[in-house]
């Protein structure tokens, strides 16, 4: 069985939020009022970022964020 990476799904979303946006990760980070480097661990998948976190990015550009399963 392959153990899904929340981490990884959650590091494709911010970068593809990210680029819609048309924003390097340094101009993203102080949008969202973070470091450069965090944004960089979130996108590589090596943090393990917060609910509030994520809240936080969101409310910074204005979008909603939504949390589903969709693995047993």
């Amino acid at each position: 069985m392959i153990q899904y990476n929340i981490n990884l799904e959650i590091a494709v979303q911010v970068k593809k939020l990210r680029d819609s946006l048309g924003l390097t990760q340094r101009k993203f980070a102080n949008l969202v009022n973070k470091p450069q480097s965090t944004i960089a661990r979130i996108e590589n998948g090596s943090f393990n970022a917060s609910t509030m976190l994520l809240s936080e990015i969101a409310q910074a550009v204005n979008i909603k964020v939504k949390i589903e399963s969709t693995h047993a």
